[in-house]
């Protein structure tokens, strides 16, 4: 009998190899992250996701003053080389395949790990491992970027010209389409403007190389996607991508390699999904949405990275983050997935949703192309994904989109994973005394003339246009700090701030209450004898503006005056704006865990100051710390359970005219 008469078509000769399994991990310190990460390694993971901390990420050592109550919180804090070097101790870089999530300071982690393989005899052409470099979607949906869009969009040129020859299988960048749908994109969007970023990036790495190196180049761009419950979509929309990837390639960079073009991503599932109520049902979440990157073996992932059922509260412990390791070692060692060729081949359903999304898809980056690419056009994508978004939350508050235990079947038994501490880890406050004090010991220790020599080499760089990564390099050989290398480098660039969206997105006409939200906003406003104003603030590094932007709109569409300066504001200036506007009312939105610290010294400052106002707080805050809040003058805590925008826009209007001696508002006849 043949080979062909044995193996039926409908199975592989042998089983597939699993995706790579990795957990986004990293806290504290980088001696206790180092031991996570062994410990996670000991139970199958078989590669590295490394979370770095918010201070980390924007550029900024930790005794700066943005840097206040975020250090180790949602990622690891390195300052320098000390620091990847304890991070890394006794994980083999030259075997290990190591996921760096890192945007605008990824030329300056690349190098740390860099020298960190030198110290240990590891060659850099041995590297394996990728930097998420992704700085346009920085701009629209995370906030984490530090220089203004063409400055950044050469230091990725940079790294990507130097990694594609001295680190030749280092991926320098993802696309990262994940922190899109978080901001709310539909497919569509996600494909559009991933692939759109995608030809930015291409272009000006086209600047920066030989064009016969191109093909490398290509072969070398990775995606990292989200994936969301809808997982039959899902996996439309990762087919459709590798199509489009295929045809740009081809068609704009002359790539015909088969090899180099194939569509290469890892992915985190959604996290946008995950509900602090009845947090249980976060598990079938991430099992439904990670079928949707593994199922089909033509678009499989080559890497995946599950969250934890617990995120939407806090931190995940390791208990937590092990069960998101389990439950891919069970979808790949226990199950049937990896025996059978692309079982959607042929299929009339995945083919009509793939050309759907596709012919979406061409449409929507047509219009970025007309307002002159992804780079030019991050103010108009941003508009879109505040739109969608606020459609979203509308769809969930009208009950047109079902969330389990959000807003239908809401009735519950007690959940027997919460403990006492609320079912998360939470971060010891002394953390970033801790790294202050050890950063002013390794200053102290280093030489401080080849630090000021590396840096006085680096802004001359800067200010040219060598390839920055060499420079770079040298500056973590001689000890300079992650804030040092950033500062150079904004002295150089600029700083920049990036577009909230708020202003630019559609009024909320489809919301069925906002005409009788409008009228009690008219009768307190008149009552006040002036328009009722609102701040929205965002304090510390936390970049995620998704609900303080929903916040804005919302509040603007009720007919409030609204002051909405964006992301990485200090105390001082949420205080400033606020006594300067004459606010009725501040809300302050924290996703980072930095609340118990930032958050009183802001109700602190703004009583100094005499603002007279309520200050309402947003985000991701553990039941445990909402007491503490209204203890140092927050008047009301909402979290993520609290879905309801008109319901928060009806608190806030009522605590104003509370606050400031107004009647209620007449209850109407018939009323229960």
């Amino acid at each position: 009998m043949s080979d062909t008469e044995a193996r039926p078509p409908h199975r592989l000769p042998e089983k597939d190899r699993p995706w790579m399994m990795r957990t986004y991990a990293g806290h504290s310190t980088a001696k206790k992250s180092n031991a996570l990460y062994r410990s996670n390694l000991a139970k199958g993971q078989t590669g590295l996701s490394i979370a770095f901390d918010l201070p980390t990420q924007t550029g900024y050592d930790a005794d700066h003053e943005l840097a206040r109550g975020e250090v180790g919180k949602v990622g690891v804090p390195v300052a320098h080389k000390g620091d990847m070097l304890q991070l890394l101790d006794g994980i083999p870089l030259d075997k290990m395949n190591t996921s760096m999530t890192i945007n605008a300071t990824a030329a300056w982690l690349l190098a740390l790990y860099i020298v960190t393989a030198e110290a240990t005899d590891v060659d850099q052409q041995l590297l394996q491992g990728t930097t998420q470099n992704d700085i346009i979607k920085e701009f629209l949906a995370r906030g984490t970027y530090a220089f203004p869009p063409g400055p950044s969009m050469r230091l990725i040129a940079d790294m990507v010209a130097y990694t594609v020859t001295e680190v030749p299988k280092w991926n320098p960048i993802n696309i990262c389409s994940y922190h899109l749908q978080e901001a709310g994109a539909t497919p569509v969007q996600e494909i559009a403007y991933a692939m759109s970023n995608a030809i930015a990036v291409l272009d000006a790495v086209r600047e920066r190389v030989e064009e016969d190196q191109m093909g490398k180049v290509f072969s070398r761009i990775s995606f990292f996607v989200n994936a969301g419950v809808r997982f039959v979509e899902e996996h439309a929309k990762l087919r459709a991508m590798g199509i489009l990837w295929e045809e740009l390639g081809r068609e704009r960079y002359g790539v015909t390699d088969a090899k180099q073009l194939r569509f290469r991503y890892g992915v985190q599932v959604n996290s946008l999904g995950l509900t602090e109520s009845q947090p249980e049902n976060n598990v079938q979440r991430i099992v439904l949405e990670a079928l949707a990157v593994t199922m089909g073996r033509n678009a499989r992932a080559r890497a995946v990275q599950l969250p934890a059922w617990n995120e939407a509260l806090g931190l995940p412990r390791p208990w937590d983050q092990q069960w998101a390791l389990r439950m891919q070692q069970v979808l790949a060692y226990e199950t049937d997935l990896l025996e059978y060729p692309d079982i959607f081949e042929g299929s009339v359903v995945m083919d009509g949703l793939v050309s759907e999304l596709l012919d979406g898809a061409r449409a929507e980056m047509a219009v970025v192309s007309e307002h002159g690419g992804a780079v030019a056009g991050v103010d108009y994508m941003k508009a879109a994904l505040v739109d969608s978004h606020r459609e979203r939350i509308y769809r969930i508050e009208a009950g047109e989109q079902i969330v389990v235990g959000l807003n239908k079947y809401t009735e519950t038994e007690p959940s027997p994973l919460m403990d006492e501490e609320g079912g998360i880890m939470t971060v010891d406050l002394g953390v970033q005394a801790e790294a202050i004090a050890a950063l002013e010991e390794w200053r102290t220790g280093r030489d401080a003339a080849a630090v000021e020599a590396a840096l006085t080499e680096l802004a001359r760089v800067a200010g040219s246009d060598e390839n920055i990564m060499e420079a770079t390099i040298a500056a973590a050989r001689a000890g300079v700090t992650t804030g040092e290398w950033s500062q150079a480098l904004r002295s150089a660039f600029g700083e920049y701030r990036g577009p909230t969206g708020v202003g630019e997105a559609a009024a909320g006409a489809d919301d069925p209450d906002i005409e009788e939200l409008r009228e009690e906003v008219d009768r307190v406003s008149e009552a006040l004898g002036r328009r009722l104003k609102i701040l929205v603030g965002k304090p510390g590094l936390d970049g995620h503006s998704n609900g303080s932007e929903q916040i804005a709109v919302r509040a603007r569409d009720a007919g409030m005056d609204v002051v909405y300066e964006g992301i990485r504001l200090t105390p001082a200036q949420i205080t400033a704006s606020a006594l300067q506007e004459g606010v009725h009312v501040v809300g302050l939105s924290i996703l980072s865990g930095s609340h118990r610290e930032l958050i009183p010294d802001i109700v602190t400052a703004l009583r100094e100051a005499g603002v007279d106002a309520p200050v309402v707080v947003g985000g991701i805050i553990p039941e445990a710390d909402e007491q503490p809040l209204k203890d140092a003058g927050v008047t009301a805590v909402y979290t993520p359970k609290d879905f309801d925008m008109r319901r928060i826009m009806r608190d806030i209007v009522a605590l104003v005219a509370e606050h400031n001696g107004i009647p209620a508002a007449p209850v109407p006849a018939g009323a229960a």
